[in-house]
């Protein structure tokens, strides 16, 4: 029995939600007719300043005044005053005009060729120096453009950009999804690098296959660089032996400083003391660095253009 009226409940619930979806579709279109005649008093003016046939204006105020079940207006001949109900319901009214006027407003301004807004998303081992000197160099020409900048993980960038929440993003492995167009730009060459003091510290050159034995540190699964490490590993012959786990280069590189293990990672912007850096030979340490968007999506000026200007850099996207 409890059952039942739990489940009667949701169907009721589920039915007021539907029947406030209706009201809202009905309502939606004539709030700003309801609005003009609420302000001038006078149906003819109002249609005068709304640029719409009278019969047309005083249809849509009964059908509104019909669906919401009320007297919204009291007539007076030509002229109209709002009852306690339409008094009402006029301030929801214009808060509601308002807040679509803004959002007018901020989709255009963010569409503007001159400054609106792009956002991009980028891997946290590129926020340093190199989304820095691309947005210098970008904003040369385009210097009141806009961004909102994400730094995350590849597989978390593509979710927001899927949502639609990103307009681009710098990410690696190079993507190869449906819904999704990708185009490399440049790759980085990766570095095992291990603690000053280790065994290996003196050597410039290693083959991975020689670090089979060590104790690895690692970005998180689902990172694109723990992809890459793990591959690398297998080419090589073996299954890193990973002690820790982090979700920053940086952070691995000072797990290396402090002896806990080596690691394959790109350059750092700034060198760092206690690592010593290393050369992969025998196979190809690289990762792959590329940009993404959704496939069909239109581009706003701005987006367009720093897809251009990033779509130029093939090649020479990473600082020296």
């Amino acid at each position: 029995m409890q059952h039942q009226q739990r489940s009667g409940a949701r169907l009721s619930q589920n039915s007021d939600t539907e029947d406030t979806a209706h009201i809202v579709r009905l309502l939606a279109p004539r709030l700003a007719y309801f609005a003009g005649v609420a302000r001038t008093e006078h149906v003819t003016r109002a249609a005068r300043e709304l640029e719409v046939p009278q019969s047309t204006l005083s249809r849509a105020l009964v059908r509104l005044e019909q669906d919401l079940g009320v007297d919204l207006f009291a007539r007076h001949g030509r002229t109209v005053s709002l009852t306690p109900a339409g008094r009402t319901f006029l301030a929801s009214a214009e808060r509601a005009l308002a807040e679509v006027g803004r959002a007018a407003e901020s989709v255009r301004a963010d569409a503007d060729p001159a400054t609106g807004k792009v956002a991009f998303g980028f891997l946290h081992t590129m926020g340093s120096e190199t989304v820095p000197g691309l947005i210098r160099a970008f904003r040369a020409d385009h210097p009141r453009v806009r961004f909102s900048l994400v730094q995350n993980y590849g597989e978390a960038m593509l979710e927001r950009l899927r949502a639609g929440e990103l307009d681009l993003c710098l990410t690696s492995p190079v993507p190869d999804a449906p819904g999704l167009v990708a185009r490399r730009l440049d790759e980085q060459r990766l570095r095992l690098v291990v603690p000053d003091d280790h065994r290996l510290a003196s050597r410039k050159r290693i083959r991975l296959a020689e670090a089979a034995d060590e104790t690895f540190v690692t970005l998180e699964p689902g990172y694109g660089l723990r992809r890459i490490t793990d591959d690398l590993c297998a080419e090589a012959g073996f299954r890193p032996r990973v002690a820790f786990e982090g979700e920053e280069a940086e952070t691995l590189r000072g797990l290396v400083a402090a002896g806990l293990g080596v690691a394959l990672l790109p350059p750092p912007a700034v060198a760092r003391p206690g690592v010593v850096e290393l050369t992969v030979t025998g196979q190809r340490a690289v990762r792959e660095i590329g940009v993404a968007w959704l496939e069909g999506h239109p581009d706003t000026a701005p987006v367009a253009a720093f897809k251009k200007f990033l779509l130029s850099r093939r090649g020479r996207l990473l600082p020296e």
